[in-house]
């Protein structure tokens, strides 16, 4: 199956029915409660794919350029960018739609939180230091040319960062919202995990397994590679409950009114 073929298969066609789903939703006036609607849910799925762009970028590169993973050149055009394929940054912007779509689906049909939300700086500060700990372990790992721990060092070493701003602005919030966070990660990132699979059977891509821990799920799918699904998934989801919703708005405001001093 060529690159663009799978993509073709398992991001583009959901889309359309997401986005379908999403035109009738707007056309009755399906709400989102507890978050924005309408054109601020477009404007933040399109700054996560900037994002993901920029930010992805110098890590798969670097990936493709070390032999971590590689593509099979007869299945792609041969339009590469630095040393990825095109298809690759395709697959960046897609997933990003896909997951946003995704979120954007349940954040209309799940009922907001019974509780009144209470910020809590505690589960904030916590989890943040908790990452930062697991971030400063697999920096080492990365930096210390274990070569079996490779793929999963660098992995969280690119992903977690990215992670750290968006639990120091609210953690608490995230909390609050967990049953479409958790579903909002969950579906996705498993959903793109076994269709990994497909492209590995097929070798559209392939993963070195001398820089893998060698864990396999159904003999064929690393573990690592299921980690970046769900990675990447973490990042969509969290950055789109924290930037549409009205709790997270209304964070800013306040820490906007105190001209930004100080943490959220």
């Amino acid at each position: 199956m060529t690159y663009f073929g799978f993509l073709l298969r398992f991001l583009v066609l959901p889309i359309l029915i997401f986005l379908a789903t999403t035109w009738w939703d707007n056309k009755n006036n399906r709400p989102t409660p507890g978050f924005q609607n309408g054109r601020a849910v477009w404007i933040g799925i399109l700054v996560h794919i900037i994002l993901a762009v920029v930010y992805t970028t110098p890590w798969d590169n670097y990936l493709v350029a070390t032999g971590v993973w590689y593509y099979n050149p007869d299945l792609v055009t041969g339009i590469v960018i630095g040393y990825v394929p095109i298809e690759e940054y395709t697959f960046f912007v897609l997933e990003t739609i896909l997951s946003g779509l995704w979120w954007w689906f349940l954040a209309k049909r799940l009922a907001s939180p019974i509780q009144e939300f209470k910020p809590n700086k505690t589960l904030v500060y916590v989890s943040t230091g908790l990452l930062v700990i697991l971030w400063i372990i697999f920096t080492a790992l990365f930096f210390s040319d274990n070569q079996p721990i490779t793929y999963l060092s660098i992995t969280l070493f690119w992903a977690f960062p990215a992670i750290f701003p968006q639990l120091l602005y609210g953690a608490d919030i995230l909390w609050y919202h967990r049953k479409l966070v958790l579903l909002g990660i969950l579906v996705p990132g498993t959903y793109l995990s076994l269709m990994d699979i497909i492209a590995l059977t097929d070798t559209t891509w392939s993963i070195a397994k001398d820089q893998t821990t060698g864990i396999l799920f159904f003999g064929i799918l690393p573990l690592e590679e299921v980690i970046f699904f769900f990675i990447t998934n973490i990042l969509v989801v969290f950055g789109m409950t924290l930037l549409l919703s009205t709790i997270g708005q209304q964070r800013f405001k306040a820490w906007k009114s105190n001209n930004y001093k100080g943490l959220p």
